[in-house]
C-alpha cells in the first residue's frame, strides 16, 4: 500500500465520455499548484504531516476528510520553458540577460532559476517559470493567464511564451474542445507573431552611441 501524496493519471474519451486510468504517480507533480488553488490545502506540506504519521482529517495533517473537501474556482497552470517552438521544440541555452515576471490578484509563480544573469545550461530541465492563474470561472481564469504570460519579459534564450498564448487564445481551448492530438492538428499555434524586443535594442543603441 501507498501513503502519501501522488497523482492518478486519466484520460477521457472526447466521443464516449468515459475515463480510462493511465497510472499513479507515487510522488507531487508539477501540476500540484492547481489543485492547492483550487482546494486551499498546501501539498507539499500536508505530505510532510502524512508521513510523518498524522492521518487525513485531522488538523495535523493539514488535509480535511474527503468528504470535507471543497473547490473552489478554477486554475490553470502554463511552464514557462526555453524550449523553442520554431525548432521542434528543443531547449534553448545561454544567459538570461534581461527577466521580468508577472504579478497581480490570482496569479502564482513556482520557480527559482529564471532571473537576470541566469546562465541555463543544457544539462538541465528547460523548466524557467510555472504560472498558475486562479479565478470564479473558466473565462476569467484564462484572461489571467493571458495577461501574466503578456506582462512576462525574458530576454537572452528562447522561450515558449508566445506559443503558450497562441495554445489559450485558441476558440478550441476556450470551448473545451481540445484533444490530445491539438498541437499536431492545429499548425496555427506555430505561427505566432515574435514579441518586439524594443527595450532591449534601445539599449544596445545607448551602449553604442556612448
Amino acid at each position: 500500500s501507498y501513503i502519501g501524496a501522488g497523482t492518478v493519471e486519466f484520460l477521457q474519451d472526447a466521443d464516449t465520455g468515459e475515463f480510462y486510468f493511465i497510472e499513479v504517480n507515487p510522488r507531487i507533480q508539477v501540476e500540484h499548484t492547481v489543485t492547492e488553488q483550487v482546494t486551499g490545502i498546501d501539498i507539499v506540506k500536508a505530505q510532510i504531516h502524512i508521513l510523518d504519521g498524522f492521518a487525513i482529517g485531522t488538523p495535523e495533517s493539514g488535509v480535511p476528510a474527503q468528504k470535507d473537501v471543497t473547490l473552489n474556482g478554477h486554475a490553470l497552470q502554463c511552464r514557462i520553458t526555453t524550449e523553442d517552438p520554431e525548432h521542434n521544440f528543443i531547449p534553448d541555452y545561454g544567459r538570461i540577460t534581461a527577466y521580468r515576471g508577472a504579478t497581480g490578484f490570482g496569479i502564482r509563480l513556482d520557480g527559482g532559476t529564471a532571473y537576470s544573469g541566469a546562465v541555463i545550461t543544457r544539462f538541465y530541465d528547460p523548466l524557467l517559470e510555472k504560472v498558475t492563474a486562479w479565478a470564479p470561472t473558466p473565462a476569467e481564469t484564462i484572461a489571467r493567464m493571458n495577461r501574466a504570460l503578456r506582462e512576462f519579459r525574458i530576454r537572452g534564450v528562447a522561450t515558449n511564451l508566445t506559443f503558450l498564448e497562441a495554445i489559450i487564445n485558441h476558440p478550441s481551448f476556450a470551448d473545451n474542445s481540445y484533444t490530445t492530438k491539438f498541437i499536431d492538428t492545429t499548425p496555427e499555434l506555430f505561427a505566432s507573431v515574435k514579441r518586439q524586443d524594443r527595450a532591449t535594442k534601445l539599449l544596445n543603441y545607448l551602449a553604442d552611441v556612448s
